[in-house]
Order: C-alpha cells, then sequence, then structure tokens
C-alpha cells in the first residue's frame, strides 16, 4: 500500500509540474509574439488602428415582400426540420406577415 501512494504522489507531483511549466512557456511565448507583432507595425509605420463599427442592416423598404417570403421559406424549412412545431410557426408567421 506505501508503494502505491507513492506512485500516485509522484504522478501527481509530474503532472502538477508539467501543467505549471507549459502554462509558463505558453505565456512566455505569447508575450514573444505580441512584442515581434509590435515591433512590425513600428517598421512598417502601422500603429494598431481601432476596429471599424459594424455597418448597420440594411433597412428593407422596396424588397420588403422579398424579404419576408424569405424569412417564411426559412421559417418553413425549420418546421419541415421539426426544429419549430406547429405553434411556433404559426406565432413567427404572424409575426413575419404583421
Amino acid at each position: 500500500m506505501p508503494g502505491l501512494l507513492r506512485g500516485v504522489a509522484r504522478t501527481a507531483v509530474i503532472s502538477g509540474t508539467a501543467t505549471a511549466v507549459s502554462n509558463r512557456v505558453s505565456r512566455r511565448q505569447a508575450g514573444r509574439w505580441a512584442e515581434q507583432d509590435r515591433e512590425r507595425q513600428f517598421v512598417y509605420g502601422q500603429e494598431a488602428a481601432p476596429a471599424a463599427p459594424a455597418p448597420a442592416e440594411p433597412v428593407p423598404n422596396a424588397d420588403d415582400m422579398t424579404t419576408k417570403i424569405d424569412q417564411l421559406k426559412q421559417l418553413g424549412d425549420l418546421k419541415a426540420q421539426g426544429v419549430l412545431t406547429e405553434e411556433e410557426f404559426q406565432d413567427q408567421k404572424r409575426r413575419i406577415l404583421a
């Protein structure tokens, strides 16, 4: 029994050490890559630009009926696949057509 406990304890220590070393290596490597990226941006004169806002969804006007038909087709496909029940289908259909 003491031999078994010693083996289990040794395995736990080795596993914990390996995890700690792996995490440290990963952090160091990520830091190096970040530094290389900063150097490349400086060399090429690129500064980190703020992210552009996502474009707003177009507001349907003349194509409103086409949009509704597409939504109804998708809704029908979901019902055919069994994702929506009949009640859910009817409710969503009313919302689209309203």
